[in-house]
């Protein structure tokens, strides 16, 4: 079959072939990589997490491009992946590498709905979705490796990943063409966050024929931001306790 149809509300568009480097890099889970993909251009598309004109390159601009990330990544790693959003990188990253333990962070109640049911759906037993913002996880996740993708800029995006980060762990950021630039503009930030070795890495080339850009932060024996992540947590704890209508209780006058 040359094209798998892909139905949008705005019409319908195609979902093209999988590439043969779609086979290589996936395996065993080459079947669960495409029923991913007719995710995204279904539901996806549907919910508004990947945009129409996306679908015709869904596999080498998203899917592919998340995958090899998996070539930084050691045998039986835990990661999280921050503000997963439709699942990039973190599910093709678990589709790819079956060994790794992978968690799906996602603050919007829409977004991690619909991770869990392509979890469910994927059969997906090394995957977690969990909904919550970065900083509102300190202490209850702790991972060797966090991943991003599209997320923020790179000094915001370290605040929020680096204090999730056990000690000497790593942030893996997709960045394409500006890496080198948001690291260069970076590194004093980064500095303070507790980096010892950042660099852009290019994955994926031999396979792709086209390298994903990756920066690469290496913390030290104590990955920073911890602190400041608490108070942000704390303020947006209040802020939410502070926006509650107070509880109304009987019908406000008494009968006589």
């Amino acid at each position: 079959m040359a094209t798998e149809s892909a139905a949008t509300e705005g019409g319908a568009k195609e979902l093209p072939e999988a590439p043969p480097a779609a086979r290589e890099i996936f395996g065993e889970n080459f079947p669960a990589a495409q029923r991913y993909a007719e995710f995204l251009a279904t539901a996806g598309v549907q919910r508004g997490l990947i945009g129409p004109r996306e679908v015709p390159r869904l596999w080498d601009r998203h899917v592919l491009n998340c995958a090899v990330l998996a070539e930084l990544l050691p045998e039986g790693a835990s990661l999280c992946d921050v503000g997963s959003g439709a699942g990039l990188p973190g599910i093709p990253v678990a589709l790819a590498r079956p060994d790794l333990s992978v968690t799906l962070l996602e603050p919007l109640l829409r977004r991690t709905n619909f991770l869990e049911e392509v979890v469910r759906e994927l059969g997906l037993e090394n995957v977690t979705v969990m909904r919550g913002r970065a900083e509102e996880m300190v202490g209850k996740v702790s991972v060797e490796f966090v991943t991003a993708r599209a997320v923020a800029p790179l000094e915001r995006l370290a605040g929020w990943g680096m204090p999730l980060l056990r000690p000497y762990g790593q942030m893996l950021a997709l960045k394409g063409d500006t890496a080198e630039q948001e690291l260069a503009d970076s590194r004093s930030a980064l500095g303070r966050l507790g980096a010892v070795e950042c660099a852009v890495l290019p994955v994926g080339e031999q396979v792709l024929g086209a390298a994903t850009r990756v920066v690469q932060v290496k913390a030290g024996e104590s990955p920073g931001g911890v602190k400041a992540a608490n108070r942000r947590a704390r303020a947006a704890r209040a802020g939410r306790t502070a926006g509650r209508a107070p509880e109304v209780r009987g019908s406000g006058r008494r009968r006589r």
